[in-house]
């Protein structure tokens, strides 16, 4: 498997992907899309417009009859064969991840392998959209009740995950026969566009899948959201800008999907196996670089073994490798801008000046790119700020406790409800323990949650409605009652 620059990866098109089109903004403009190893300019992408968002929804409305119209197994072997030409492509696709994302290459390949598996499941998803027939109960008529596709959607994606969270959408929106306009995130609109380009490969027909790059993200998709044709917004990225866009679509009454922040907990009891719970703390905290709404928050470890899973969690993440997502042995990369860095940096001070200590790392180091030192912190104090918002980086801070009724309320303590990490030997207690964290999901004695198989999505103000397994395609579909004698 060679290394892939980005003049090495084919058909890479670097404008606006609308109605089967490559084609420059309304205007004009380009804007940077930056190397986060070195700061570097890497491409300069189309900037749409307002314009360019209504050309967009015209190209998807266009398009929007036939795709609805087509046999659900044909929509079925097209995402099939879009999940092939991914597969086929993956090293090209992780490469172009780690260029303009930053993430570790091995990082970047594990997003492809999930991103691709999204259009498997959905292609399989894709022939199940079942209503319902029965007979009312008063015995007059007969309920039929059909599954519908909502209609236009926009999907708006962010950086973080820039294949896993496009795919995760186009997937069921595409199985349940809707046409898509997604909004890539700027700092990596260049997978998204590949992906359009694998999908036309694929054979998805012209307008049913538009991508629209844009600096001007409040602008474009404030438009869209009140263009009456557009009956769907699947939005993954911030709590703040959620609450924003809700309001938004709440002019059109848009049908929304919201995964926003998260902050999440991990609990080691007294009985967890110290090992397996330092190997799950390790992936749930360092995935991606910790540049996950699932990654580990904050960790509330038992007293009587908290100083043992420290430094035996910090010796793991000292010896990780740090440097360009690229390079084969890289394990942890830069974060994404050097705005991430620097809000890192912010919340360790924070937490050193509130009475922290730091184990290992614990700053930037002195290179080019927007690197952060993976970084272990003990004695942090409950009320200290880094406990408050995620971190998205590469900072593990440790609260102990000594009884279990604190561990889960201290746990739940948040406005967020996204996913939540339990490690104990005793499965009973495991599950008890679940059953009372307020989360939409729950590692127990794993460190990874996400499958497209599994509803992933969160409480509270983590978010509205759920993405993959069967109920991902449901978000895209509604059900329409008739009541018929016969």
């Amino acid at each position: 498997m060679g290394d892939f620059t980005l003049d090495q990866i084919a058909d890479l098109p670097f404008g606006l992907c609308l109605g089967g089109k490559v084609v420059s903004a309304s205007d004009g403009g380009r804007f940077d899309v930056l190397d986060p190893a070195t700061g570097a300019v890497l491409a300069t992408v189309a900037d749409g417009t307002v314009q360019d968002a209504a050309a967009a929804v015209d190209a998807a409305h266009a398009a929007a009859a036939g795709w609805a119209a087509t046999a659900p197994r044909k929509r079925s072997e097209i995402l099939r064969h879009a999940f092939e030409l991914m597969t086929e492509r993956a090293e090209e696709i992780a490469h172009l991840i780690s260029l303009e994302n930053g993430k570790a290459l091995a990082d970047a390949r594990g997003e492809t392998a999930y991103a691709a598996e999204f259009f498997r499941w959905y292609a399989e998803e894709a022939v199940r959209a079942s209503g319902a027939v029965m007979t009312a109960p008063a015995g007059a008529n007969k309920i039929v009740v059909l599954q519908q596709p909502v209609g236009i959607c926009v999907l708006v994606t962010p950086w973080n995950f820039p294949a896993a969270m496009a795919t995760r959408k186009i997937g069921p929106a595409l199985a349940a026969g809707c046409t898509v306009i997604l909004k890539p995130a700027s700092d990596t609109p260049l997978t998204a566009l590949l992906l359009a380009r694998i999908l036309e490969d694929a054979g998805v027909p012209a307008g049913v899948v538009n991508v629209l790059p844009a600096r001007r993200s409040g602008e474009v998709v404030s438009a869209m959201l009140h263009d009456p044709r557009v009956r769907k917004l699947s939005f993954t990225g911030s709590t703040e800008v959620g609450r924003l866009l809700l309001r938004e679509a709440a002019d059109q009454v848009v049908n929304c999907s919201m995964e926003l922040g998260g902050n999440a907990p991990f609990l080691v009891l007294e009985d967890a196996d110290i090992d397996d719970a330092v190997d799950g703390a390790v992936i749930a905290k360092m995935r991606n670089a910790g540049e996950a709404c699932t990654a580990a928050n904050r960790f509330y470890v038992h007293a009587g073994i908290a100083d043992e899973f420290s430094h035996r969690l910090a010796d793991r993440m000292a010896a990780l490798r740090v440097g360009p997502g690229t390079s084969a042995d890289t394990e942890v990369g830069p974060l994404v801008n050097d705005e991430s860095a620097a809000k890192v940096d912010n919340l360790v001070r924070g937490a050193v000046a509130a009475g922290a200590r730091v184990v290992v790392g614990g700053t930037r180091p002195d290179r080019e790119g927007f690197y952060f030192e993976p970084t272990v912190l003990l004695d942090v104090p409950v009320d200290a700020g880094i406990l408050s918002q995620e971190i998205f980086g590469p900072v593990a801070p440790v609260v102990t406790f000594t009884e279990e009724a604190d561990a889960i309320r201290m746990a739940n303590d948040t406005e967020y409800g996204l996913v939540s990490y339990v490690y104990t030997s005793d499965l009973a207690r495991g599950m008890r323990i679940c059953e009372q964290l307020d989360a939409g999901m729950v590692g127990l004695n794993r460190g990874i949650v996400s499958d497209p198989a599994a509803p992933f999505g969160g409480t509270k103000q983590s978010g509205v409605g759920r993405e993959g397994g069967h109920e991902g395609m449901l978000d895209y579909l509604e059900s329409k009652y008739i009541a018929v004698t016969w």
